[in-house]
């Protein structure tokens, strides 16, 4: 239904999908992986925020939206907002989540302040989520909409889990929790994620139900072999490398846990947006190209990322095919019977 090669020269919806034009206001857009994916399935989406001016301006490059808010999300509120945000089909949100992260020191980040790449201002991290739903008290969307990470179902950060779910209760939403893996979506990507998906009391609405088994898409189907060469030091490690490993397994010391040397026969493991996670091809000492990437991530190709790192953005975002493939089942189990 929803193919990960595509072009937005193409325009929306996708192939043989209605468009059905109900409203989206999306947050934390970054480069606008959630807006394509509900562009995709036949939504409007008409408004977006981001705090980074980086990703501003990314966003408007490609998407250019009707309303886009430069702030931190809790500025939201102290802004007039247009009337038509107080009349949106669906909030969506993809709150930052490295503090719930299963990899590194994740509890002891909790509460502290931090600032990203790309010119972010320092936030707390572990407080967006909770800000996110002060919007959504605020304009009372009949969906809502977050995505996060796997991370978040694991260990103490369950406790952030049972506080969201309670909070949106009190609001008068139903919460369904959902972990989904874009490698069942049609989606050349392993890329778990935790999608919190929410419904308005009063639209009487029956619980969704949302599972996916497409056929996985082996990295031998996306490879395009002009990435960047390996330097001396990781070209050795990459040398001694099993396809599959990480380069730790093979480092003296156990270095370089996130750099990993693929397997061609395997699905993409999931894209990072940080720097020192590396994913090597498998049969040359190079770097996996920009364009391998963006297929892996269902990001359209010809997308314009305007000199930003490639890996960055799509690591950042959710792939597109992935939200399309959640928001039309949004659309054809609750939006379409109101």
């Amino acid at each position: 239904m929803f193919n990960y090669k595509w072009y937005l020269k193409d325009g929306y919806p996708a192939k043989n999908i209605e468009n059905h034009k109900h409203k989206v206001f999306t947050t934390f857009a970054c480069g606008g992986g959630s807006s394509m994916g509900y562009k995709l399935a036949g939504y409007d989406v008409i408004a977006a925020n981001d705090i980074d001016p980086k990703m501003a301006k990314i966003y408007k490059e490609n998407h250019n939206p009707k309303y886009f808010f430069e702030c931190p999300i809790k500025d939201l509120l102290n802004k007039k907002l247009p009337k038509e945000l107080y009349d949106i089909d669906i909030l969506d949100g993809s709150p930052p989540c490295s503090t719930f992260s299963i990899a590194g020191k994740r509890e002891k980040k909790w509460g502290k302040k931090y600032k990203f790449r790309e010119g972010q201002a320092i936030q707390i991290l572990d407080d967006l989520f909770f800000q996110f739903i002060k919007i959504a008290k605020e304009l009372k969307p009949k969906i809502i909409i977050a995505e996060n990470v796997k991370g978040m179902l694991a260990g103490n950060a369950k406790g952030y889990v049972l506080e969201i779910k309670e909070q949106l209760n009190e609001l008068g939403y139903v919460v369904q929790v959902f972990l989904l893996n874009a490698a069942t979506m049609g989606i050349p990507q392993k890329r778990e994620r935790v999608f919190f998906i929410c419904r308005r009391n009063n639209l009487n609405l029956l619980d969704i139900k949302i599972s996916f088994d497409n056929k996985s898409i082996p990295l031998k189907e996306i490879l395009i072999d002009n990435g960047k060469k390996l330097n001396n030091t990781k070209e050795e490690l990459w040398n001694k490398c099993d396809n599959g490993k990480s380069f730790s397994t093979v480092h003296k010391k156990g270095n370089y846990f996130n750099s990993i040397k693929l397997n061609k026969n395997k699905v993409l493991p999931t894209i990072t947006a940080s720097r020192g996670g590396l994913l090597a091809h498998p049969d040359i000492p190079y770097r996996i190209s920009n364009e391998t990437l963006i297929l892996g991530s269902s990001f359209p190709l010809d997308y314009n990322f305007i000199g930003i790192d490639v890996k960055y953005i799509v690591g950042m975002s959710v792939p597109p095919v992935m939200m399309a493939q959640i928001s039309y089942q949004v659309y054809k189990q609750w939006l379409n019977k109101l």
